[in-house]
């Protein structure tokens, strides 16, 4: 490759971290796709970016799923072209991208992983009597209640929180806010924390789960809780948060059958996000087929 195209590459890592501002981290991935492109080009002798076109693209796209690059990374690298190209263009090096139609392969819908009703219960029933032990069940009640995302649970305040009208009102993705049942569990367990939580607060501390030093609990410490606890339950595996939102969705879809209602309370904008709960619980219902069905190619 000339040294003015390898220089187009050097001004445009420049632009990402100057002008866009994006992290090292980012920086060194965008890196790290072109790179991985310029091996590709220049076994195929492709001298200048106005060489390459469409096809180009898409020979890419196939060699890398050939040598085993997952899905998922190979987009990533498209999408680190494309953004390329379009800077190339706002500098008038290119008249068109020759990335914008070309797509990777499929990627393998990953099912999420839940808790099932048994290992809720196990993870759920412990005695709390010192105070983060009472935090530490209403964050999980309430977690698994209302489904929410873990961003939304460490940014809730109290007066988001209407324990007369058992709901809770959570700021969700793009900034859209949806009103949340909450259940008896959670609500008993909230009673009690928020009465703990009385002699820790310190100042004007709005927010409704707090630290030992009175301040809001980060998302990262509440991710550390959550772990310690379900080690400390016995369950065998490592949980995360986000767990408690898919075993919501997943256990009021089984007994409901509404893919809508439940859309609604996750705060989904698209149903086809909501539709891998149907996943699950197929799967759900194929394990009951092949445990139970006297037909079933397992049982025989």
């Amino acid at each position: 490759m000339t040294d003015s195209t390898e220089l187009w590459i050097k001004r445009f890592l420049t632009h990402l971290h100057s002008e866009r501002r994006l992290s090292v981290h980012t920086g060194s991935a965008y890196a790290h796709d072109l790179a991985e492109f310029n091996t590709w080009r220049s076994q195929h002798a492709l001298e200048h970016w106005h060489h390459i076109d469409n096809q180009h693209i898409r020979q890419f796209a196939a060699a890398e799923h050939r040598r085993g690059i997952a899905p998922r990374s190979i987009q990533r690298r498209l999408s680190t072209l494309r953004s390329f190209f379009n800077y190339l263009m706002r500098e008038s090096q290119l008249k068109s991208n020759p990335a914008l139609a070309v797509r990777a392969p499929k990627a393998a819908r990953r099912l999420p992983t839940t808790l099932d009703a048994d290992q809720m219960t196990q993870l759920l029933t412990f005695r709390a009597d010192a105070e983060l032990d009472k935090r530490d069940k209403a964050i999980m009640e309430l977690f698994y209640s209302s489904g929410l995302r873990l961003s939304e649970l460490a940014g809730l305040n109290l007066s988001d929180v209407d324990l007369a009208d058992r709901t809770v009102r959570v700021l969700g993705k793009g900034s859209k806010t949806r009103l949340l049942p909450i259940g008896r569990y959670a609500l008993t367990a909230l009673q009690e924390w928020l009465q703990e939580r009385s002699l820790l607060v310190k100042g004007e501390q709005d927010a409704v789960f707090i630290s030992q030093q009175g301040k809001r609990l980060t998302p990262r410490a509440i991710q550390l809780r959550v772990a310690a606890r379900a080690k400390q339950q016995g369950l065998g595996q490592h949980v995360h948060p986000h767990m408690f939102r898919h075993s919501f969705a997943s256990h009021l879809l089984e007994s409901s059958q509404d893919l809508r209602g439940v859309q609604e309370l996750l705060g989904h904008a698209n149903i086809s996000t909501t539709q891998v709960y149907t996943h699950l619980d197929f799967q759900h219902l194929a394990k009951v087929y092949d445990a139970t069905h006297p037909r079933s190619r397992r049982k025989a």
